[in-house]
C-alpha cells in the first residue's frame, strides 16, 4: 500500500478512540487465521469434504454474523452513549443477555428440528456438520455480546485480545489437525467452535467488570426497537457477501469444484473486509459518541475519512487480487482452476461496494435510520437476485451479482444520508474531544 493510500487510514485511526490499534492487531491475527484455516483444510481434505467445510464456513460467516453482530452493534451504540453521559451499563447487560439467549434458543432449536433436511441440502447428508454449525452459532452469539460491551465501554485492548486469541487458536488447531493426519470435514469445522470459546473465556472477566457499574434501567423498546430491522439488514448484508457460494450450492450442487474455488476466491478478494474489521467496532463507537455529544462536524469528518479509508484499502489490495488471484488461490488453497481474472474483478468491485455499504450503514444506525438501512439492503438484494437468476454461465452470474448488489445498496444509503444531512442544521462549532473510559 502506498504512502498516499495509507494517509486516509492513518487520519481515520487518529480520529477514533484510543485502543483502536489493539483491535487492528487482533483483526490481523483473526483474518490471517481465516486464510490459514481454509488453506490447511484445502490441502488436507478431498474436494467434496472441502466443499462441506466451505458451505459451513459461509453459513457461519453469513447467517451467524447476520443474527448476532447486530447485538454487538446495538450494545456498542447504547453503552457508548451511556459512557459519554457517565451512566453504568449493568442493566443493559442483563437485558442483552436475555435477548441473546432467546435468539440462540430459537436458532439451535430450528437446527435440531431440521437437521436431516439441512444435512441433505447443504452437507451431502452429513449430520455431524449440522451439529458443528450449531456449536459455532453458540460461541459466536456470546462472543458478539461481550464485544458489544467491550467496544461500548472503550475497552479495545480486551476487544483486540479476544480477536487475537481466537485467531491464534484457529491457526494452531488447523495445523494440529493436519499434523495429526485428520482428513475429516468435522475436525476442521469444530475449530469454529473451540477457538472462539477459549477467546471468550479469556476476555469475559474484563467485559463483566466494565459492565458491573449500575445505571438507569433500560426498557425493552430501547434495546430491541431497532434490533429487528438491524438483524434483517445484517442478514441481507451477509447474504449478499456470501451469496455466490450458497447460490451455486443451491442452484447447481454438483459443481463442487466451483464451490471450493469460489470460496477461496472470495476469501482472497475480501481481504479489505477483514482489515476494515479492525476499524469497524471503534468507528461505530466513535460515531455514536460524537452523535450523543451533538458534534455533527466530528461525525461527518469521521464518516468521510472512513469512506476514503475503504477506497484506499480496496484499491491497494483488490488490484493485485485481480492480477494474481487465479494463480494464488490454486497455490494457497489448492483450489481448482475454474475462475478467471474477470471473475476476480467483479469480486473486488463487490467488496468495495460492500465496504461502502458497511460504513454508510454504521452512520445510519447511529442516526436511528434503521429503516433506511434495511431498505438499502433490500434493494441491493433484489438487484443481486435478478443478476444471479439471469441467463448465462453460473460462475459469471454469481460474480457479477456480487458486484451489482452492494453497488446498488451503497448508492441508496448515500441518498438516505444526504437527505438526513439536508434536514440537520449545520454545526459550525468547534468539535470537542470525546473522552473514553
Amino acid at each position: 500500500m502506498s504512502t498516499r493510500e495509507m494517509k486516509p487510514i492513518a487520519r481515520l485511526g487518529a480520529a477514533l478512540p484510543p485502543g483502536t490499534q489493539m483491535v487492528a492487531g487482533g483483526t490481523v491475527v483473526l483474518g490471517a487465521a481465516s486464510y490459514l484455516h481454509l488453506a490447511v483444510a484445502g490441502h488436507s481434505l478431498t474436494t467434496q469434504a472441502m466443499a462441506g467445510v466451505s458451505v459451513l464456513w459461509t453459513i457461519v460467516m453469513s447467517v451467524g454474523i447476520g443474527l448476532f453482530f447486530p447485538i454487538e452493534q446495538e450494545l456498542t451504540r447504547i453503552v457508548a452513549a451511556r459512557t459519554v453521559r457517565g451512566e453504568g451499563a449493568a442493566p443493559v447487560l442483563r437485558r442483552a443477555l436475555l435477548l441473546t439467549t432467546g435468539i440462540l434458543a430459537v436458532v439451535v432449536g430450528l437446527l435440531a428440528v431440521l437437521a436431516r433436511q439441512l444435512a441433505d441440502l447443504l452437507f451431502h447428508g452429513d449430520l455431524q456438520l449440522v451439529a458443528a454449525l450449531g456449536g459455532a452459532f453458540v460461541t459466536m452469539a456470546f462472543c458478539y455480546l461481550s464485544r458489544g460491551l467491550l467496544a461500548g465501554l472503550g475497552l479495545f485492548t480486551a476487544y483486540g485480545t479476544q480477536l487475537a486469541v481466537d485467531g491464534a487458536l484457529r491457526i494452531v488447531l488447523a495445523f494440529g489437525c493436519s499434523l495429526a493426519g485428520l482428513h475429516s470435514a468435522l475436525a476442521f469445522s469444530l475449530i469454529l467452535t473451540l477457538a472462539p470459546l477459549v477467546s471468550l473465556a479469556a476476555t469475559l472477566p474484563a467485559a463483566l467488570r466494565g459492565a458491573a457499574r449500575p445505571g438507569p434501567a433500560i426498557g425493552w423498546p430501547e434495546l430491541v426497537g431497532g434490533l429487528g430491522l438491524l438483524i434483517c439488514s445484517t442478514l441481507l448484508a451477509q447474504w449478499m457477501v456470501s451469496a455466490a457460494v450458497l447460490s451455486i450450492q443451491l442452484l447447481e450442487p454438483r459443481q463442487v469444484d466451483l464451490v471450493a474455488a469460489l470460496l477461496s476466491a472470495l476469501v482472497l478478494a475480501r481481504v479489505p473486509i477483514f482489515v476494515f474489521g479492525a476499524l469497524q467496532a471503534s468507528l461505530l463507537s466513535g460515531l455514536a459518541g460524537a452523535a450523543a455529544a451533538g458534534e455533527h462536524t466530528a461525525f461527518r469528518r469521521m464518516l468521510r475519512k472512513a469512506c476514503l479509508a475503504v477506497a484506499a484499502l480496496s484499491a491497494a489490495i483488490g488490484l493485485p487480487a485481480v492480477v494474481l488471484g487465479p494463480w494464488l488461490i490454486h497455490l494457497l488453497f489448492a483450489a481448482p482452476r475454474v475462475l478467471t481474472r474477470t471473475d476476480f474483478l467483479w469480486l473486488v468491485l463487490g467488496t468495495f461496494g460492500y465496504l461502502l455499504g458497511m460504513v454508510l450503514g454504521q452512520a445510519l444506525i447511529v442516526l436511528h435510520r434503521h429503516r433506511a438501512q434495511l431498505l438499502s439492503w433490500l434493494l441491493g438484494t433484489a438487484v443481486l437476485l435478478a443478476v444471479t437468476l439471469a441467463p448465462g454461465p453460473i460462475a459469471t452470474r454469481v460474480c457479477l451479482a456480487f458486484a451489482a448488489g452492494p453497488a446498488a445498496t451503497a448508492a441508496v444509503m448515500l441518498l438516505a444520508l444526504r437527505r438526513s444531512a439536508a434536514a440537520t442544521a449545520p454545526d459550525t462549532a468547534e468539535p470537542k474531544t470525546l473522552s473514553r473510559s
